[in-house]
């Protein structure tokens, strides 16, 4: 038994099998598109942000997709926020710790060697039996030692170990893509919010300084008795609820510049002067939209979860390997002497070979209870990956059908934008000539007021809603091809 034990533990190694199931990642979903009767292109609207959008099935989008809004400002900020974004940072320092503690679980393939030396002052009883051969009572001991300890990976959980902590790099370094994904997404967005505001503060103050100057009129129309005071009045309302419409506006330029500052790495008070025009920016057109198949490729969520997935499946092969036996062998050798020039002579080394084995027997249950923890928590990540592409797909579908109701209601919007304003333009003459009052005039107004701040609303979900589609298809460094 004892020639046939070495064979059978070389027998094992060599066969490398590890205890619990090898993963086989999901199989990829089986649906070709994102939506049924997935678009091909958007409409073409005659507006500046009216340009149809042609969907590029099959495709993926180029690393730097902020570049597609053809944007100087908008892409030295996104490089901004990529070189100095703390939550990046952080995101990249965690991919750090994983690799390293890799390198922790990888290290258990290999023998553990430990050198030590202790040196005393001793002195022993002269009844019993002294130490040395020369029978001094008082002496000085020095001792030398090399031990080395090596734990065979009989039933493979130690690679089961290492396989988790290769999973833990893959999900790591799926949220930093994740974080890049998100940051960068948060800064055109942000970037467009501030130019939407801009113009929608911009709008109201051009309706403000129109109403005014009727208001002016009206006044000097009042002295010499052609309106009443009571039309006086009207306008004064509403040159003051135009004037109330500034201040939100106001605020929220003011909280988006801030989360802009702060997604530079920067602090609020040294933010970026952006003065981006919604209708300098160029939409894009061609938008490449990969296959339903591939998403799952580019999508860092979708990876992480993957990931955790694997690491969810080794781990049962970690807390299967507990419940079998382990083996352990061991060497040690040195030296004893009383002299420190003495600790080479041969006499005085010493040295040991030791084998063992443990098998657990009985710990309360806790080893098979453990396994099947293991278990449930597969069964719940295989559950959180589902639910994590799902949500992917949704969010690809989603943003498809925003693209083409964006141009409907920018349509809508632009038609409304000249309909209000030739109404406000007849709407004026008429009241200058009497013809109609000025309540009809302050409706005339509101209208107008109403459908300019709706157009440029329109024209910003044009572009957020694109923004929105490339964070949904996962773009990034990791999906373009070369």
């Amino acid at each position: 038994m004892l020639r046939a034990a070495p064979i059978a533990l070389l027998s094992a190694l060599s066969a490398g099998c590890a205890a619990g199931p090898n993963y086989t990642p999901p199989a990829p979903p089986k649906v070709s598109e994102f939506v049924a009767s997935q678009p091909t292109q958007t409409s073409q609207v005659a507006d500046p942000a009216g340009a149809a959008q042609t969907f590029d099935a099959g495709k993926t989008l180029p690393a730097e997709w902020w570049r597609l809004f053809a944007s100087p400002q908008i892409d030295a900020l996104v490089k901004e926020a990529i070189a100095n974004n703390p939550d990046l940072a952080a995101a990249q320092s965690a991919l750090a710790q994983s690799r390293e503690l890799l390198r922790v679980q990888r290290a258990a393939y290999l023998p553990t060697v430990d050198a030590s030396f202790n040196g005393s002052r001793n002195k022993t009883s002269a009844v019993i039996a002294p130490v040395l051969a020369d029978n001094a009572s008082i002496y000085n001991l020095y001792t030398a030692q090399v031990a080395i300890s090596y734990v065979p990976d009989v039933f493979g959980g130690v690679r089961r170990q290492v396989e988790a902590a290769k999973a833990q790099v893959q999900a790591a370094n799926a949220q930093v893509d994740a974080a890049y994904l998100t940051l960068t997404s948060n800064v055109v967005q942000t970037a467009l919010q501030v130019a939407s505001l801009r113009g929608q503060i911009a709008a109201n103050q051009d309706i403000i300084a129109a109403e005014t100057k009727l208001l002016d009129i009206l006044r000097l129309q009042e002295r010499v008795g052609e309106v009443s005071a009571a039309e006086v009045a009207a306008q004064e309302s509403a040159l003051a609820q135009a004037q109330q419409a500034v201040p939100p506006l106001t605020r929220q330029l003011a909280t988006e510049k801030d989360l802009l500052a702060i997604l530079l790495g920067r602090y609020p008070s040294e933010g970026p002067a952006v003065d981006l025009d919604i209708a300098s920016l160029q939409l894009p057109q061609n938008i490449p939209v990969s296959v339903p198949a591939a998403l799952a490729q580019h999508r860092p969520d979708v990876r992480a979860a993957e990931a955790n997935l694997h690491q969810a499946s080794a781990n049962i092969g970690v807390a299967a390997a507990a419940r079998l036996p382990s083996f352990n062998l061991t060497a040690n050798g040195g030296s004893n002497a009383d002299r420190i020039a003495q600790l080479t002579s041969a006499p005085n080394g010493f040295w040991s070979l030791a084998a063992g084995v443990a098998q657990p027997i009985f710990h309360g249950g806790a080893l098979l209870h453990q396994q099947r923890a293991a278990e449930a928590a597969y069964a719940q990540a295989l559950a959180q990956y589902r639910s994590t592409s799902l949500s992917a797909f949704q969010g690809v579908a989603d943003a498809l059908q925003a693209l083409q109701i964006d141009a409907d209601a920018l349509q809508l919007a632009v038609n409304a934008d000249r309909a209000a304003a030739r109404t406000l333009q007849l709407t004026e003459a008429r009241e200058r000539s009497g013809e109609v009052s000025a309540a009809a005039l302050y409706t005339a107004q509101q209208a107008a007021q109403q459908s300019r701040i709706a157009l440029i609303q329109a024209r910003t979900s044009r572009f957020t809603d694109t923004v929105a589609l490339f964070q949904a298809l996962g773009a990034g460094p990791w999906s373009a091809t070369s």
